[in-house]
């Protein structure tokens, strides 16, 4: 098969992650702002996965779900994943976000009794641990870890995964180009810096910006995925950046044995301008490492 093919010095993947962030989904399919076809958006960011032909592991939804916390946008949001998740044969991770409600959340989406109660959770992965935390504040919109999470977290990090530990939330632990993010950041984080530090966790992943960034926190590699619903426009002064009808993604999370890449898929139907056909990748595969290199490499 020419999946099984190594083309360049590094293996295939041990785990595939599909990272989406911030549908903001409303009750009866309405637009966000009387603007964004939300729901549209987040079918779109669907088809273009399972064209993919992928079977990732797990789709990570860091937050943002429902725009309101409505009962009928967490049964629309299972409508439209759920059936692409069992048909890729996936697993879906759903995290709280700002805009949701715990207590709907819980009884719509992820079938447990109603409850304020942080909903923090582990999944395991074949030995990849993701670490599902609840950042937000009810009521509020800006980000807090109870003493009761850092110590269950504290616990859960005590024992090391097999192939290490991704650590998953809303409101990630960077600073913000878009200064009005600050205020709603995720606060006090030195108590989770003291309880990463060290740790298995080789990766964090969030949301909340609505748009793509990268940093580091405690050592640790953190990647924010943009927004399946909108945007925010960078290109403008940083005190009136705020959100555009464009430049929505999800990314994907390739983990290998000593090392992890993020990558971003724009959302939209965009011509290819020209594609490898099936008895050209057969006959690359077929060729030795050395031929392959002068069929491909070599400049004519």
């Amino acid at each position: 098969m020419t999946s099984d093919v190594r083309f360049g010095q590094y293996p295939a993947p041990e785990r595939v992650i599909v990272h989406l962030s911030d549908p903001h989904l409303l009750a009866d399919g309405r637009r966000l702002y009387d603007a964004v076809d939300v729901q549209a958006n987040l079918e779109q960011a669907l088809r273009q996965i399972e064209r993919m032909q992928l079977r990732p592991d797990a789709m990570v939804f860091t937050g943002d779900l429902a725009d309101l916390g409505e009962a009928d946008a967490y049964r629309r949001l299972r409508e439209r994943v759920e059936p692409v998740a069992a048909r890729l044969g996936t697993t879906i991770v759903w995290l709280m976000g700002n805009h949701d409600e715990r207590s709907v959340m819980r009884t719509e989406l992820l079938d447990l009794p109603a409850g304020e109660q942080p909903l923090d959770a582990v999944w395991d992965f074949g030995g990849l641990r993701v670490i599902g935390l609840d950042s937000t504040v009810p009521g509020w919109h800006h980000g807090e870890l109870e003493d009761s999470q850092l110590e269950w977290l504290q616990t859960v990090l005590a024992t090391p995964a097999p192939l290490g530990s991704i650590l998953a939330m809303h409101h990630p632990p960077v600073p913000s180009s878009v200064p009005f993010f600050d205020i709603l950041e995720l606060r006090d984080q030195h108590r989770l810096e003291a309880v990463l530090r060290g740790s298995d966790v080789r990766a964090i992943l969030g949301g909340h910006l609505h748009y793509s960034t990268s940093s580091t926190f405690a050592g640790i590699p953190v990647q924010v995925a943009s927004a399946s619903c909108y945007s925010m426009n960078l290109s403008r002064p940083s005190s009136e950046v705020n959100g555009m009808f464009g430049g929505q993604s999800f990314n994907l999370v390739h983990v290998y044995d000593d090392r992890i890449t993020h990558s971003t898929v724009p959302l939209g139907d965009y011509t290819t301008a020209d594609t490898f056909s099936a008895a050209f990748v057969d006959r690359m595969a077929a060729l030795s490492p050395a031929e392959r290199l002068e069929a491909f490499s070599r400049k004519r």
